[in-house]
């Protein structure tokens, strides 16, 4: 009687675990099936970024209240800001071939890549800043301060993970 109930319990311990184990696969699996967007190409991606910047941009613009003498100095400052196209991706087989330290130095260049673009950008953002009246240049201050805090998962002033 002992043994027939150790292997019963035993039996639906196991069963138990397995039911377990396919629901969790069908969890993370259904997401992916059932998605209500599909799966987005790069261009799809870029696009969509694209538009979203120029909307965001398009609302700093009239917060801002651009006048026709900053305009130009705005102009160079959104053509920075703009991703480069797709420049700074190596495909994973690229990495493949190479041996450890050639990947590491190619994750240096890339980095000395990105340095350099940020450094073009800060000097647009310093030409565009320097034409700003006080108020315009307050009212940057809390628009970027507010999309650096979206970005990076910050809300109501307050880190988050």
């Amino acid at each position: 009687m002992k043994t027939f109930r150790t292997t019963l319990l035993t039996g639906l311990a196991a069963l138990s675990l397995g039911a377990a184990a396919i629901g969790a696969q069908a969890q993370t699996q259904a997401p992916q099936q059932n998605a209500r967007h599909p799966h987005l190409t790069p261009e799809q991606r870029q696009a969509k970024m694209a538009q979203y910047m120029a909307q965001r941009a398009a609302k700093l613009h009239a917060d801002l209240g651009i006048t026709s003498a900053q305009e130009s100095a705005w102009s160079a400052f959104v053509a920075s800001m703009k991703p480069a196209m797709g420049s700074q991706h190596l495909e994973r087989s690229a990495f493949a071939g190479m041996s450890a330290p050639q990947r590491m130095q190619k994750m240096i260049d890339l980095q000395k890549q990105r340095t350099g673009m940020m450094e073009q950008r800060l000097a647009a953002l310093n030409t565009f800043y320097s034409v700003l009246s006080p108020q315009q240049k307050q009212i940057f201050d809390t628009e970027s301060a507010q999309m650096h805090e979206h970005r990076f998962g910050h809300r109501h002033g307050q880190a988050q993970g």
